[in-house]
């Protein structure tokens, strides 16, 4: 059995909060350049080259790429031969507390908008920390552990949906609604997007995997090649809606769709669909 520290793990988190928030992901920015390169619309490529300066000015000096710097949505992989060892003067303390209080340091050291509210409807009283973080944690084969953070915007989130389909309803009904949830999605959750499909399990299991869908690498297709051919399918007709990057039209409304599927109940075929803006935050660390 391998052994790693609680603060470790708090650290990590620490510097996965600071990078995330400064520096656009690699192939996120490519596909910014690409598109750039082929948009047609002179206006809708001069916001897109605006956003391509935006990621460099960032990461160059250290500053946030947006000021929304989101909610902390952290994917655990624990393996099953490693365990986490308490701090001295706390030994009941978990993985789940090590992810917060990394969250909690990252955005204070790292001057970073905090946007958690501790009660959502009455109150709503700032926690003063962004945590808690949003934390989804699984435990997989192996002697190591893989923390994917994500900080995930208000605005894009919440033009995210959810729809339960009849189990007999057509791939195009399901990507006719796919296009009817970006194009509502519009301005207000700042294009380009990315967009996450999940698609099966349950009706939790389905916003999941949209979610997760987010941290694949937009080069990467769905492995199973009926998915992945929706998945360039949608990205064309989403691209048609002339939405554009900001809203303002243009041939660059998403960068990418992604789809995750899981096996579902044979009465059920639950769709989700959560849109992810430009700005599109998230680091991995293997420990």
């Amino acid at each position: 059995m391998r052994y790693i520290e609680f603060q470790k793990i708090a650290d990590t988190i620490e510097t996965l909060c600071i990078s995330a928030a400064h520096e656009l992901p690699e192939d996120v920015l490519t596909a910014l350049q690409e598109a750039a390169k082929k948009e047609s619309q002179p206006a809708a490529a001069k916001i897109l080259n605006q956003l391509i300066e935006n990621a460099h000015i960032a990461k160059n000096e250290k500053i946030p790429l947006c000021q929304d710097t989101g909610i902390a949505v952290v994917f655990v992989e624990q393996g099953s031969q490693v365990c986490v060892s308490p701090p001295a003067d706390n030994e009941q303390a978990t993985i789940l507390d090590a992810i917060n209080a990394g969250v909690s340091s990252g955005y204070e050291k790292g001057f970073l908008r905090k946007s958690i509210v501790g009660e959502p409807l009455n109150s709503r009283k700032n926690t003063g920390t962004n945590t808690p973080a949003i934390i989804h944690y699984s435990i997989v084969p192996g002697d190591k552990i893989t923390l994917t953070l994500m900080a995930k915007g208000g605005g894009c989130e919440n033009k995210s949906q959810f729809r339960m389909f009849k189990p007999t309803a057509k791939k195009q009904q399901i990507i006719n609604w796919i296009l009817d949830v970006v194009s509502s999605a519009g301005a207000d959750a700042c294009p380009p997007f990315i967009v996450g499909v999940g698609i099966g399990g349950n009706f939790e299991m389905s916003c999941l995997l949209s979610k997760k869908a987010l941290c694949r690498n937009l080069n990467k297709r769905n492995e199973d090649e009926f998915y992945a051919e929706i998945e360039t399918d949608l990205l064309t007709q989403i691209n048609a809606l002339g939405v554009g990057p900001q809203g303002l039209g243009g041939d660059t409304t998403a960068l990418a769709c992604i789809i995750e599927t899981a096996p579902c109940h044979i009465a059920s075929l639950p769709v989700a669909v959560n849109i992810e803006c430009h700005s599109h935050r998230h680091k991995t660390a293997i420990l």
